[in-house]
Order: structure tokens, then sequence, then C-alpha cells
């Protein structure tokens, strides 16, 4: 079967399509394997291809997200049958080691991701455990592939960020940075929800009027302005309460200017480098408290799955491209020009 794949790390040159082998037929008890219709890609994918460090096989298959038709299932699967429409969480955990028995899987001492640590979705059939699938819900109108794909990563990522971590509280005001990706935009719905006042930022001013469309109460180039001086003449010197930062390097310091004393930045990511200089003094003066998050749990991935069955959620695509032109798609993501999340077409649309 064909794939997006690559030989070796290093630029996007290596980005290649290529036939590999199916999944072995036999299945282990609890696994499914999936027809995969459509991927959908993350900046962790860049990452890896550039070579986020990490034990893989060569030829590498890319892609975390993805949505497809159940084909078949092994013994003891009861909640997914052949046929049904489903989407893949793409972290696995062991569900056996202190952290899962706790409920904290993405905190397992085996947690894995898919097209990180195993073979991804940019291909046409993965085995999964049937605890990473949920059904697509039934809209109106109907989710596409595409944004089918687009949810799982980006969603359970913001949630855990929006309501776990960070506790965001109705009347609260959020800061969003580089709107645009998956994971700032799911933040900025998720951050609604919950009655947060949300201020997102970009460097692209076209980004900026769809941002209001989606809900943000202001908006602001980060390119052309002063971030931190902005959310604090926007919250009469006060601060936001939480910072959502996903950049790292070349937002970090603006991030802690920006919070108010006791605020709250939660990231996920470090798109602009992972080193970052925190002020000590500053920090503890200011009592603010800085928290990781990375992907999220069973019961979070359970409730935003609900949350997108009740008509919230709803992924943006930005565009979908077929498997032949992946690279492209790639592309696209590493120059930021996307509102919503890139997807690549795999198999028919049926």
């Amino acid at each position: 079967m064909l794939a997006c794949v690559i030989r070796a790390t290093g630029g996007l040159d290596q980005i290649q399509i290529a036939d590999v082998p199916e999944p072995d037929a036999a299945l282990a008890p609890g696994d499914v394997r999936v027809a995969l219709r459509t991927a959908a890609l993350n900046h962790l994918d860049l990452f890896v291809v550039r070579g986020l460090p990490g034990d893989r096989r060569f030829p590498h298959v890319l892609g975390a997200d993805g949505a497809g038709v159940v084909a078949a299932v092994g013994g003891g699967v009861t909640r997914v049958k052949a046929g049904d429409r489903v989407m893949i969480n793409p972290g696995i955990s062991d569900y056996t080691c202190e952290y899962c028995m706790a409920g904290e899987h993405s905190l397992c001492l085996n947690y894995r991701l898919l097209g990180e640590h195993l073979p991804g979705t940019l291909t046409g059939s993965i085995v999964v455990p049937e605890r990473n699938l949920a059904l697509v819900p039934a809209l109106d109108p109907p989710l596409s592939w595409a944004e089918a794909a687009a949810f799982s990563l980006v969603t359970l990522t913001a949630w855990r960020m929006i309501v776990t971590r960070a506790a965001v509280r109705a009347g609260e005001t959020v800061l969003v940075w580089g709107i645009g990706g998956g994971v700032s935009l799911a933040a900025l719905r998720i951050a609604k929800l919950r009655g947060a006042r949300v201020i997102v930022t970009s460097s692209h001013d076209a980004k900026l009027p769809e941002a209001r469309k989606l809900g943000a109460d202001v908006t602001l180039n980060h390119a052309t302005q002063e971030v931190a001086r902005e959310v604090r003449a926007l919250t009469g010197r006060r601060g936001a309460d939480v910072v959502v930062d996903s950049v790292g390097e070349a937002t970090w310091q603006n991030s802690l200017r920006s919070l108010c004393k006791g605020g709250r930045l939660v990231t996920c990511g470090a798109t602009s480098g992972p080193n970052v200089v925190t002020d000590a003094r500053r920090l503890f003066w200011n009592q603010y408290t800085i928290m990781g998050s990375t992907m999220g749990n069973a019961a979070e991935y359970q409730e935003v799955v609900r949350q997108l069955g009740a008509g919230h959620l709803r992924p943006l695509v930005d565009r979908v491209y077929p498997l032949a032109e992946a690279r492209a798609a790639f592309e696209r993501l590493d120059r930021g020009e996307q509102l919503g999340k890139i997807a690549v077409e795999i198999g028919p649309p049926s």
C-alpha cells in the first residue's frame, strides 16, 4: 500500500510516497484495523521529519491524526465493528503503569504517538487499540473525512490545557499565541465555551478577522504590536489570567510579561525553539504558575468527542491535498499559511 514516508531525517525533501507492507492480517485481542480515508498534519510531523529524537524504523510512515472505516476487529472488541466510521486518538498508552492506573494516560511510562514513535496515519491501513478509537458523531451537516481526521490531537491537547491544567473560568482573560494552527484554534473555542474573554495573536493580518469570526474578542498582530503592552492596556494594566503558549523561545518572555499576578502559563510546544529563559525573581514575586501539557487522558478524549457530538468544537479545515501531493501539504504547514488543519486524502471518500 502507498504511504507518505521518510527514509532519513532532514529537510522536507526527505518526504516521499512509497509502497509499504500492509499490517499483519492477524489481529491481537483488543486491536482494530482501520482503512484510512484521510489524515491530518500537525507541527509534530515537521519535527519528526527534521529529526525529533526517537527510536523509529525507516522507512517511517508519518502522520498522527486520521479517520477511516473499521476493516476488521480482534478478539474482545465490543465498541466498534466492521464498517464503522471512526476517528483515531494517536496517543497509545499501556494502561498498566502507575500513571495509567491513576487515569493519567498521557503520562504513561510507555506513552507513544502515532507518526512519532510508531508508524503513522499517512497510509492506507493502520492497526490501533480499540481504546484509541471513537465513532464519528452524527452531525448535520455530516462531518467530512477531513474534519474527522483533523479533530483528535489538537482538540484533546487544547482541552487538557484549557480545562484540566489551566482550569479556565468564566470571566477570565486568556491570551492565545499564533492563531491559525490547530491547537490555538481549538484553545480559542474551548476558552470561549468556558466563558472567557480571549485575545489571540498572529503575524498574518489576514487571519485576524477570521479569528474574530470564530469568537476571538481581541486580535493582535504580534509582528507589529507589542503583545504584552497591548494585553496590559486591554486589561487595565492587570494582565491576562492565562496564557496559552505553544511557540516557545520567541514568545516566552512576552508570555510572562502578559500575565497578571498569580497568572497561569500553559505550554504544549516549542515551535520556535525549546530553550526558554525565565527570571526566577519575576516568577516567585508574581506567583506565576507554569504548566506543561501533552495530549490528554481517555476521559478527556471521551469528553471532547461528546462536545463534538453536541455541536461544539467542529474542526476548521484549511486545505485538503491528495496523498500524491503530501509534500506540498507539509510545505504549506511549514510556511505557516494555514488557518485550520491541513488534511491529506488517503482513500475513497465513501
